[in-house]
């Protein structure tokens, strides 16, 4: 598959470890060198800013989509190169998948975690095909991942998630994988 677009799904809030806003500043940069349109949540805050920010930056193609009822909240940015604004959260993830190739998952919290379970999911029901991309920045993953070895063992899933889902250490991991 051609990937021409990438769905980016991250906190609004930085986290406590500064190498969570380097990683984003990196992965931002990478997706505007190599002229991918970047879809994410549509807010100005936390993570989510940064990547934003750091694509506008670098000339990159940012799309923002944010629902209603957020828009206060995650403080809507002002100067994407293009911003939805969805009636609720299922319309938004909906629309991010539609307009995406792939979807990376950078560290997050309950909003990160069910857009990349909606991913998943669909994925698993034959929804979709796209390949999941999650940045493991200082191993904020490392549980997550350690649980899913254990959904697969005790026999919770249809078939291996290994082809749908790769767990990366760095931003360039993700794309050396992606290429």
């Amino acid at each position: 598959m051609n990937i021409t677009s990438v769905a980016i799904f991250c906190g609004s809030h930085k986290g406590n470890n500064p190498i969570y806003e380097q990683h984003a500043i990196e992965l931002a940069k990478l997706v505007s060198i190599l002229k991918l349109k970047a879809v994410y949540g549509g807010g100005d805050k936390g993570l989510m800013g940064v990547i934003a920010n750091t694509i506008l930056e670098n000339a990159g193609h940012i799309i923002g989509v944010i629902p209603e009822l957020l828009i206060e909240w995650e403080a809507q940015h002002k100067g994407l190169t293009e911003l939805a604004i969805v009636p609720d959260m299922h319309s938004r993830k909906k629309m991010m998948f539609e307009r995406s190739d792939a979807a990376i998952v950078l560290p997050g919290g309950f909003g990160t975690l069910d857009e990349l379970f909606e991913m998943l999911t669909w994925n698993q029901l034959k929804i979709h095909s796209k390949k999941i991309y999650i940045l493991n920045s200082a191993g904020f993953y490392n549980h997550l991942k350690n649980h899913l070895v254990l959904i697969n063992k005790e026999g919770f899933l249809h078939d291996d998630m290994a082809e749908r889902l790769y767990f990366c250490d760095s931003p360039i991991e993700i794309f050396n994988k992606i290429g």
